[in-house]
């Protein structure tokens, strides 16, 4: 059901009596979210019987008929910006983009534009339903600004608590793939630990023994580069800040180029030409990219799966560590 701005009415049914309000009208209403219609009867934009019922809680009964008045959706704050995207898959409900290493997913300080959701805003517009009762998109997921690949986004609220539903529930297969410090051993494993932030330094998360969340990375080698580096396939289970990159560095093989958990290691490379040590030790990001994404389209239940190559910048690194 896609958001129509306007008045609804809801009938009361014996077999809801004593449900709560809000409940009832997110169950009539499935596009639009039950976090979004609790500001909407506070509002006072639920009547009954032509008075306002301000009490997201109040039990119905029987034969009573709400009325509620959905305002149209606003425009985000974001503007949108004509940025080109490489979209892999688009319907009425989501899309799914390959972002490329540099791009900030969502808005912030020090990154106002240039970002996904401008990007988004301008090739979704229209089809943009409201998230929320705002014209953006339903960003459930992130990935940083220096990692590279797939990235899943809703249109509307009922794509947008259907994906976040799936997250939650760790119904969504994600597998990346990173270029790591040094030869791998064991050449498969899991990392399980709680990640929460640094207490030594705030722009860092890290493994914590108090506080954090659970978080599992299983990894996979694909190839050791001699004892310098090695290519992985890691896969989430959960989806942490920095998860990768704090799992890997917990156990000894930080990513390559990553400014926060690596420092470039510069003897590791000593006994490789020049030309293979400069494209390595100049690489300058972390090496990650989102390679695959699964999961069921949470509107139509069709099974959904995307995969996408390695960036160039990834491909050229990977080259000179084989020479």
């Amino acid at each position: 059901m896609p958001f129509n701005a306007g008045l609804h009415q809801v009938e009361v049914s014996e077999d809801v009596r004593g449900a709560r309000l809000d409940r009832l009208l997110a169950d009539a209403l499935p596009d639009v979210s039950r976090s979004r219609i609790k500001p909407l009867i506070k509002g006072g934009m639920v009547t009954l019987a032509g008075v306002a019922v301000t009490d997201p809680s109040r039990r119905v009964q029987p034969g009573e008929s709400y009325e509620i008045h959905l305002p149209e959706a606003a425009e985000g704050d974001p503007e949108p910006e004509d940025i080109p995207l490489e979209i892999l898959f688009e319907d009425e409900h989501l899309i799914v983009v390959n972002k490329p290493a540099g791009m900030v997913v969502h808005p912030a300080a020090g990154n106002w534009s240039g970002t996904l959701v401008n990007a988004l805003l301008h090739h979704c517009r229209d089809s943009l339903s409201g998230i929320g009762g705002v014209k953006r998109p339903g960003i459930v997921h992130r990935i940083d600004k220096e990692t590279s690949g797939l990235l899943v986004a809703a249109k509307n609220d009922a794509a947008h608590q259907g994906l976040a539903a799936l997250f939650a529930a760790h119904d969504i297969e994600r597998r990346y793939k990173a270029v790591v410090w040094g030869r791998l051993y064991p050449p498969t494993g899991e990392i399980e630990g709680s990640i929460g932030r640094d207490p030594h330094n705030r722009k860092r998360m890290a493994m914590v023994t108090k506080g954090g969340k659970p978080a599992l990375t299983r990894y996979r080698l694909e190839e050791n580069f001699s004892d310098i580096a090695a290519l992985v396939t890691c896969e989430l289970e959960t989806g942490r800040t920095h998860q990768i990159r704090v799992h890997m560095a917990h156990i000894g093989h930080p990513l390559l180029g990553d400014p926060l958990y690596s420092r470039q290691k510069k003897s590791r490379v000593s006994s490789l030409e020049e030309s293979r040590q400069a494209v390595i030790l100049a690489f300058s990001r972390q090496a990650l990219h989102a390679e695959t994404l699964g999961f069921v389209h949470p509107v139509t239940d069709k099974p959904l799966k995307f995969e996408v190559d390695l960036p160039s910048d990834l491909r050229e690194l990977i080259a000179a560590l084989r020479g």
